[in-house]
């Protein structure tokens, strides 16, 4: 008896009408799945927060497709249009600069567009930076919250840490280079010097650093690291110890 055949959103043909939510590796170019490979090879669109960094990446995939911009600042009207471009029936992938669309990257309101309008939507899963973090941390995974980057204003971040001291659950957040230290320093200030917390850097890459421990320590450490790259930041419960 022959097998069914697979379903659409399983194949590696991308289909008319369809859009494809495709991760991409966040350092490691060979963690891009075989699927996205052949999904993004086979799109009519490429929708992408910058088209040169996509550009370079598809380049040395071999492949040539035409990119469209579509970012933070072009999001609102651009769902839109993409939207009425799949209803046309081409096929379209999602992407950004790095990791998975729509984790605090563009992503949410082209998927938002085609969900009103009974479009399909099919993920691509694959590299996000968040959950490889997670998952070599050591912190507790049964269950977080992942709320996005700390608020810019350093008095926002330290009211953020209050509201969360006694969170039951591991806090997952992103942070950029130039804010890291800064909200590490409010952190110990805040939640004291023994929450244990994990901070990630350059995951995948060459230098990929996981700084893993009480946070007075983890502030130590990180004092003496290059501040380069955007960072992880995990803050387990209360009362876990490593």
């Amino acid at each position: 008896m022959s097998e069914p055949p697979a379903p659409a959103n399983a194949s590696l043909t991308p289909q008319p009408g369809h859009l494809y939510v495709v991760a991409t590796p966040i350092g490691n170019l060979a963690d891009l799945t075989q699927r996205a490979h052949a999904i993004l090879a086979g799109v009519d669109l490429v929708a992408c927060e910058d088209t040169r960094t996509t550009g370079a990446m598809l380049t040395r995939l071999g492949v040539h497709r035409q990119l469209v911009p579509y970012h933070e600042h072009n999001e609102t009207e651009m769902a839109e249009k993409l939207a009425d471009e799949l209803a046309a029936g081409k096929s379209i992938a999602v992407v950004s600069d790095a990791g998975t669309p729509a984790l605090s990257d563009p992503g949410f309101r082209i998927v938002r567009a085609c969900r009103r309008r009974g479009l399909p939507v099919v993920p691509v899963p694959g590299a996000s930076a968040l959950l490889a973090v997670l998952s070599a941390s050591g912190l507790p995974s049964n269950g977080f919250l992942f709320v996005g980057f700390l608020p810019p204003k350093s008095a926002a971040r330290i009211a953020f840490f209050e509201k969360h001291r006694s969170f039951d659950y591991t806090l997952a957040l992103y942070e950029s280079c130039h804010r890291i230290d800064k909200a590490v320093d409010e952190l110990v200030a805040t939640l004291g010097p023994d929450r244990v917390i994990c901070v990630a850097k350059e995951v995948t890459k060459l230098h990929e650093t996981f700084l893993v421990g009480r946070a007075a320590d983890v502030q130590a450490r990180l004092a003496k690291t290059s501040l380069k790259g955007e960072f992880v930041l995990l803050i387990a419960p209360p009362d876990f110890a490593l």
